[in-house]
């Protein structure tokens, strides 16, 4: 049973944990760092690391996408970005990594991003992406994806990513017609992840329609505000746990039908990888670390794609100062530093061996402690 706690006369709240208030726990066995596989496979599309790139302006661009799909991982392009309403956004994107925090740069976001949205520049930057080889995947949220969806599909991505800042699978509406995941990807020839989801009942659901890949959590970083607007906060650690409980349960149902977790959140370091692929997920989608390399678009600055919102923008606009190094010592180093922000996935690989394990599939199962 959940740990359920009272919080007064009649109501109850369940007891959630973050990445931080758990570690991974080694087992009687290590391993040669050199026999670690860090890769996975979605769909037809195999990676060589867990790594999705956050489709935020401020960390994917066209280029920056391919160079992560270079280096084994996923790169989302966002379809309602600025890549797709102007020619040219790189005087748009330095503006924007000249901006002082506390100079309106909301409402500058705002601005920018007021400009509509071009089919043509959808068409343009899908052939882009293509033209860098590897997978092409692109981002679009639930309330313009039935609209954008026949200018996507025919630019020719390989996956597609619906995502919103809470997906879920029965949406109600009485103003316009709810888009019908389950319809919408039964119709596809082509995989679709989507999210994000906190909860066991609503990813459940979200595999049910389908989806190749479903998103847990809200890509909640201590620049995020959706806890202050929406009163909405993800104890991660809890959410994929829940999440992959979803699937097994999903596993039986189906007979065997594997659906991945994407884990969106509190993902900062190779310690936090390694912990939220230890609750259960089999890749994490990386936003503001990413926005520390020097192929990152926006130099430096991070913002979420809800900080933009034109009536209730969720999330805070940063500038992380000089990056840190190139994508590739990112994600495989070496490092200069010792608080894990740099080799990302060399850290990843590290933890496998020393708690014994070869491959992905198999640290999911690795024990977990709290320590808070």
């Amino acid at each position: 049973m959940r740990d359920v706690v009272e919080i007064g006369l009649g109501k109850t709240a369940q007891r959630g944990y973050h990445l931080d208030d758990i570690a991974i726990v080694p087992s009687r066995r290590t391993r040669d760092v050199d026999d670690v596989s860090t890769s996975w496979q979605l769909d037809a599309y195999p990676f060589g690391i867990p790594c999705v790139g956050h489709p935020s302006d401020a960390t994917m661009s066209p280029a920056s996408a391919v160079r992560l799909g270079q280096l084994g991982g996923l790169g989302v392009l966002n379809v309602e970005g600025l890549w797709t309403r102007y020619e040219n956004p790189t005087k748009v994107l330095d503006e924007l990594a000249g901006l002082d925090e506390e100079a309106r740069a909301t409402k500058r976001l705002q601005e920018v991003y007021a400009e509509p949205i071009r089919p043509d520049l959808i068409a343009e930057r899908v052939r882009e992406l293509r033209a860098g080889g590897g997978t092409v995947a692109v981002r679009v949220s639930p309330q313009h994806t039935l609209a954008l969806a026949p200018v996507i599909l025919d630019a020719g991505v390989d996956i597609l990513v619906i995502q919103g800042t809470i997906v879920s699978a029965e949406h109600v509406s009485t103003t316009d017609e709810p888009l019908n995941l389950k319809e919408f990807i039964a119709d596809l020839d082509l995989p679709v992840i989507v999210g994000g989801c906190t909860d066991y009942k609503t990813a459940l659901h979200l595999m049910r329609t389908g989806a190749a890949g479903v998103i847990v959590g809200i890509g909640g970083d201590e620049w995020s505000t959706t806890e202050s607007v929406l009163g909405i906060r993800v104890p991660m650690a809890t959410a994929i746990a829940d999440a992959a409980a979803a699937r097994r349960d999903y596993l039986d149902e189906t007979g065997g039908r594997y659906v991945h977790l994407i884990a969106d959140g509190d993902i900062q370091t190779s310690g936090d990888i390694a912990k939220a692929l230890g609750c259960g997920a089999d890749a994490v989608m990386l936003g503001e670390p990413l926005s520390l390399c020097d192929e990152a678009p926006a130099r430096g600055a991070w913002w979420h794609s809800a900080a933009s919102h034109p009536s209730l923008p969720r999330g805070s606009f940063e500038v992380s100062g000089e990056p840190l190094g190139s994508m590739e010592q990112l994600l495989f180093g070496p490092a200069d530093e010792a608080d894990g922000q740099l080799n990302l996935f060399g850290g990843l690989r590290r933890a496998m061996a020393k708690c014994g394990y070869r491959d992905l599939k198999e640290f999911q199962k690795v024990g977990l402690v709290l320590d808070r």
